[in-house]
């Protein structure tokens, strides 16, 4: 323990690893681009500089604290310091603030509004470049990056994917895919999370809402929303509200303001998934061929398998995730209804997750229905729309959501929070329907933020191996030992996205700790499938409708994936 004095206030320090921790610990909001407290210290932008005594600038991220130390956040050098960085910046970025795609959510505008900034005494030094669209989930503009590395470093020490990294030199220096590829070539899975921390509009999500308004304002069109678990606790930060928040009501309320037509619960598709995947696993185990079995809920692991472990693809499930299982649904129960009153019916997901505008793409999901999901949007573009049409969402009516595709089960809820696909099929493979069983499931290890979870559990006869991992990096180390045949495993749970679902790319950007944000999600998830009546997927009686109906003699070509992707040569 030790004494740091900041801005003349005496505050004590612990395990704290840098100045920067204990400064806001203090309550100080210091800027900064390049410092994320889950990634590797980087040092590159220096607006985080503080100064001691003699005068000295020192960066707050990268040196470590001191007992007896006496710092300053705020002076006239430093504020001279932090306004001349962020003209220097102004000077080589595209200013075209109000047509942006970050416009509002930039970090880089967010700075120069709290500091002032009216006029940039430094000449554009920045040469027009190519924006990159070649992405079905994300738009790279060179033009407005800002050299921070975010982005480089998540995609190498988070994802493990390293399709970013630093070209060229001085004035060239630039920050793209291997030889300046295009995204779409450069092994890129879509999963968003350089988005996700990129501060300024460098690398957004690519946006659905103009087509989805089209067709809204198209007549002899059917409007239907599915709604994924992890969007109803994380909605409500775009407006103010605290994350965790179960907002379902309230949004079901917006979209049938927008024009929907119908509102369905993408956790019934999810119940579907329990039931599909949990059969799959125990004709696997039954035969103990293609084991260990790995999800295919994630479409940024399903592509990033793909692209890495071609060899392994047996493995993966061949269910279709809880958004195409349901639009693949919706899309065959509508087809009858259609040549009736001659209505086109189109899809649109509201999704925590960027990959899944890739996923919504894949022409091994069509079915002789059509394309199950038409458009994906974003937790960040659903609350854009609904400010856009002037809705004061903390004003809005609670609505519910309409049958038959609404009536889900706790199990499927809790899909969005990473170890909730795990314990879903736990539920359905446990053989003892009580109470206690259930609760006893819940402890057995699967929940939490650890980024590896290793679980035995004893199941008809045998001891069931499990991992349940998230993070795609942590999900290729597993992989390296899987094939060196380190570890034995029957069933594998994968998350790309930290965390799971809830932080997926597409959510809203964290305003404090991204992990305690993502914590209070998860604990949102759970609070609302306890509140659930229904707490096992073959306990839904929508669902048991469905095998007795639209999925009759249908239930592979809608629910799986009928034709395995191609392999590139």
């Amino acid at each position: 323990m030790g004494i740091l004095t900041i801005d003349g206030q005496p505050i004590e320090f612990t395990d704290e690893k840098n100045i920067l921790q204990i400064i806001r610990k203090a309550g100080i909001e210091l800027p900064t681009f390049c410092y994320h407290s889950e990634l590797s210290i980087y040092g590159a932008c220096r607006l985080c500089m503080v100064e001691d005594p003699q005068g000295r600038l020192m960066p707050s991220c990268s040196t470590p604290p001191w007992d007896g130390g006496v710092i300053r956040t705020t002076s006239g050098k430093l504020r001279q310091h932090r306004k001349m960085i962020l003209e220097l910046l102004l000077a080589s970025h595209c200013r075209d603030c109000t047509t942006c795609g970050k416009s509002g959510r930039c970090k880089l505008q967010e700075l120069a509004l709290r500091y002032g900034i009216r006029d940039i005494r430094f000449p554009k030094g920045s040469e027009v470049r190519q924006i990159d669209t070649s992405s079905p989930a994300l738009v790279r503009d060179p033009g407005k990056c800002i050299l921070c590395g975010d982005c480089v470093r998540v995609c190498t020490e988070k994802q493990g994917v390293g399709v970013l990294d630093f070209m060229h030199r001085g004035s060239k220096l630039t920050v793209a895919p291997a030889f300046e590829k295009p995204l779409a070539e450069s092994g890129c899975t879509s999963c968003g999370q350089c988005a996700a921390v990129c501060p300024t509009g460098a690398i957004t999500v690519r946006s659905h809402k103009e087509q989805v308004y089209r067709m809204l304002d198209k007549p002899g069109t059917r409007m239907i929303a599915q709604i994924a678990p992890a969007v109803r606790v994380a909605l409500g930060e775009e407006f103010g509200e605290t994350s965790g928040e179960n907002t379902m009501g309230r949004l079901v309320a917006a979209l049938r303001h927008l024009g929907f037509a119908e509102v369905y619960d993408t956790s019934a598709g999810a119940d579907l998934t329990v039931l599909e995947e949990a059969a799959e696993l125990q004709a696997r185990l039954e035969s103990g061929k293609n084991l260990p079995l790995f999800t295919s809920c994630c479409p940024a692991w399903v592509e990033a398998m793909h692209q890495r472990y071609p060899e392994m693809a047996g493995h993966l499930s061949s269910c279709k995730s809880p958004m195409s299982m349901l639009g693949a649904v919706i899309k065959a129960h509508h087809k009858s209804t259609q040549t009736v009153d001659g209505k086109r019916t189109m899809v649109v997901a509201i999704m925590p997750c960027t990959a899944k505008k890739a996923e919504a793409a894949r022409e091994e999901l069509v079915t002789d229905a059509g394309k199950g999901v038409d458009f994906v949007l974003t937790t960040q573009e659903i609350s854009d729309m609904i400010a856009e049409a002037g809705l004061v969402f903390a004003e809005l009516e609670p609505a519910g959501c309409d049958m038959p595709f609404s009536l889900a089960s706790s199990a499927g809820m809790i899909f969005g929070v990473t170890g909730g696909v795990t314990e879903a099929v736990l539920r359905r493979l446990d053989q003892n329907y009580t109470a206690q069983s259930l609760q006893e499931i819940s402890h057995l290890g699967m929940r939490g933020s650890a980024a590896r979870k290793l679980l035995l559990v004893p199941l008809q006869g045998r001891t069931l191996r499990i991992a349940v991992v998230h993070g795609l990096k942590e999900a290729f180390t597993l992989m390296q030992e899987i094939k060196a045949r380190k570890i034995e495993l029957d069933f594998v749970e994968v998350m790309a996205c930290p965390e799971g679902c809830i932080g997926g790319a597409g959510q809203p950007v964290p305003r404090s700790s991204h992990a305690s944000e993502r914590q209070r999600r998860a604990r949102g998830l759970y609070r609302a499938g306890n509140q659930n009546q229904i707490k096992r997927a073959e306990e839904n009686p929508a669902v048991s409708a469905l095998y007795l109906g639209v999925l009759r003699g249908r239930q592979h070509q809608l629910l799986h994936i009928a034709t395995p992707k191609k392999e590139e040569s």
